[in-house]
């Protein structure tokens, strides 16, 4: 089967199969329904559509990068995600346009385990996320990955662009997303709907270009899966728990503001930058797709 007819089945069944946990999303107005369960359903609805393309393509679930990645690569793609959170949550704290909180306060179960003390709280508060959080995420995280960087991105790479499959790749995304922005409470309940929309578009654009990169780089599929549930680790759990809400901090922090959109574009230029200078050229131990150039 070409690249563009596994590309297109790939699409009929990630959007066909997402149809099954929008609808009682959508019918609820929360992506809460059911405690979260369709949520779950829902990110792996791609992972579930990947393989079963791949399989219908093959016969074989193998060439999805399944192999792990170096310890080293590995602990960039965890590490990533503060490089481009933690500066716009820092300034929103400098500034006094968001608060710096104590974990012991913000935590039940921090406040299980350690005094008011904040180099008490913050330690603890930062191995339960990293461990119990982490570990979530994952589960979450791989549903989606299986689909969007094991099979589309690789797919994609065999015929465009490295530019264009991580900015195809990214739009697809992003859109695959709107419905339970527009149609649910998939945004910041503090701003409005088309804002959270734009700002959340710019980002998931913008860190397609570090997902692509590292999973051409790679050949492991394992690299995506780690970056995104740290991206969600330390957004929406650490930083996000960390900061008290002002006025205008929604319209900044997390995934719905222009400060995590701002960072995330710097980071997109520094890997497009980086994949016009090095081209890709270092291959990994299984073949993987070739990137055209440009």
């Amino acid at each position: 089967m070409s690249p563009r007819r596994k590309i297109g089945l790939f699409l009929i069944l990630t959007f066909s199969l997402s149809l099954l946990s929008y609808i009682p999303i959508v019918s609820s107005g929360t992506i809460s329904t059911n405690g979260g369960l369709f949520v779950l359903t829902l990110m792996w609805s791609p992972g579930i559509a990947g393989m079963l393309t791949q399989l219908f393509a093959t016969r074989s679930l193998r060439r999805m990068g399944w192999r792990f990645g170096s310890a080293g690569w590995l602990a960039i793609a965890y590490i990533l995600p503060v490089a481009y959170a933690l500066p716009a949550y820092a300034v929103t704290w400098l500034t006094g346009l968001g608060a710096f909180i104590n974990p012991w306060s913000a935590s039940s179960v921090v406040r299980q385990f350690s005094s008011p003390n904040l180099a008490t709280a913050l330690p603890i508060f930062l191995l339960y996320q990293g461990t119990i959080g982490m570990a979530e995420n994952v589960i979450s995280g791989l549903g989606e990955e299986i689909g969007w960087r094991g099979l589309f991105v690789p797919e994609l790479a065999k015929i465009t662009s490295f530019a264009k499959t991580a900015l195809i790749s990214g739009i697809v995304r992003a859109g695959w997303h709107m419905p339970g922005i527009f149609l649910a409470d998939y945004r910041s309940s503090s701003t409005p709907a088309l804002y959270s929309a734009v700002w959340f578009v710019v980002l998931i654009i913008a860190i397609s270009f570090p997902f692509a990169w590292l999973t051409l780089k790679s050949g492991s599929l394992w690299l995506a899966v780690l970056l995104h549930a740290s991206h969600n680790l330390f957004i929406q759990a650490v930083f996000d728990g960390l900061t008290r809400n002002g006025s205008i901090t929604p319209y900044i922090t997390g995934e719905f503001g222009v400060g995590l959109a701002i960072t995330s574009l710097v980071v997109a230029y520094v890997f497009w930058h980086m994949q016009r200078n090095v081209a890709l050229r270092s291959q990994p131990a299984q073949p993987q797709p070739v990137v055209q150039t440009g």
